[in-house]
């Protein structure tokens, strides 16, 4: 899988598809390559992480609502109008450029961005 931003394509990405790879998040690594993609989530926290994090808050529409970088051992504050948190490496953001009301969206590595058919499109 892909992050993207309209036809851009940002970086490798892993879905947190469950309650349980979502629970379990970044725990336990080093490090990750990309970016993680957590839906549905309104709030996330680094405590017992290893590293500091950037996080986005998107809408339901995947437009970022809010991004922070937040160290570990931390709980962050609840967006109540997110649905979809991304997490990536302290200052993957940044490298990437990405501001709020940017949309991103969830792409299939080698396919075109309009017919990949990955989340972030118009949603219920």
């Amino acid at each position: 899988m892909r992050l993207r931003r309209g036809d851009q394509d940002i970086a490798a990405l892993e879905v947190a598809a469950t309650a349980r790879a979502r629970t379990r998040g970044l725990l336990g690594r080093d490090d990750i390559d990309g970016a993680l993609w957590l839906e549905p989530a309104r709030s996330v926290h680094t405590v017992g992480m290893r590293f500091a994090i950037d996080v986005a808050h998107l809408d339901r529409h995947g437009r970022i609502l809010r991004l922070t970088t937040m160290p570990p051992g931390r709980v962050g504050r609840i967006v109540w109008r997110a649905r979809t948190v991304v997490e990536a490496g302290e200052g993957a953001f940044g490298r990437w450029g990405l501001a709020v009301g940017d949309r991103l969206e969830i792409g299939v590595a080698g396919v075109p961005a309009a017919s990949s058919g990955g989340a972030g499109g118009e949603r219920p």
